[in-house]
């Protein structure tokens, strides 16, 4: 059993096996206490003055204590990133690093003005945003209670965090990036006039692409999860 997990594990797309385990890792060293969440906030301040530049990449890791939002944001990492990297940028890691490296410098960039300490959650949003905007056609049913088309996933769920009592700066936040990217990645380019400006670096190819695994076996959009599913 453990040599089949440890196999699935290794079947997860590397990018996304990368961040899901870098954030299920610093929520248990939080609750372990090996770690505090002020230390690995986001705190302009820190960064400039002190030079703490490790709260420009930790302050993606941490989706609060274990619980319902930990569960429900970490489904969500898991399941978007993996999607996108197994379908649109499949074959295309480096390309797929490219638009984390682009998600968290704008975001961080974001975050100088917008009253936010863990930047996790915009980063989650904007991922979705990406996916939706690139598989309009796909429904989609929230918690059995609201079917919309796969487009309206990101605004379906700021309602969510609006409905808990959280603040939505977050998922505007992830919403404008994702539409940065949406916009520059596959609009700008096929307007006319329009240039691909968003050019994945040389260095990063040489890096993190290469040929495809036989035997690798992506998840299927068409698989549904507990909280969120897709009808066609």
């Amino acid at each position: 059993m453990a040599h089949s997990l440890t196999q699935e594990y290794f079947q997860i797309p590397v990018v996304t096996r990368a961040y899901t385990t870098a954030c299920v890792l610093t929520t248990a060293a939080v609750q372990l206490e090996v770690i505090t969440p002020f230390q690995i906030y986001f705190n302009p301040d820190l960064i400039i003055r002190r030079y703490q530049i490790w709260r420009l990449i930790t302050s993606f890791l941490f989706f609060g204590s274990l619980g319902f939002s930990f569960v429900f944001n970490i489904t969500f990492l898991y399941r978007y990133c993996r999607m996108l990297e197994e379908g649109c940028f499949r074959g295309r890691t480096a390309d797929f690093v490219f638009m984390f490296l682009f998600g968290g410098v704008v975001i961080n960039l974001f975050g100088l003005f917008a009253n936010v300490f863990f930047l996790g959650q915009a980063f989650i949003i904007m991922l979705a945003y990406v996916w939706s905007r690139r598989h309009p056609l796909i429904r989609m049913n929230f918690f059995g209670l609201l079917n919309f088309q796969a487009p309206f996933l990101p605004w379906v769920l700021m309602g969510f965090s609006l409905l808990l009592g959280n603040s939505i700066v977050v998922d505007l936040l992830g919403i404008s990036v994702g539409h940065m990217y949406y916009f520059l990645e596959d609009v700008f380019p096929n307007q006319p006039g329009g240039r691909k400006l968003l050019m994945t670096p040389e260095l990063l190819r040489v890096m993190f692409d290469r040929p495809e695994d036989p035997d690798y076996r992506p998840l299927h959009e068409e698989q549904q999860d507990g909280d969120l599913e897709q009808d066609h």
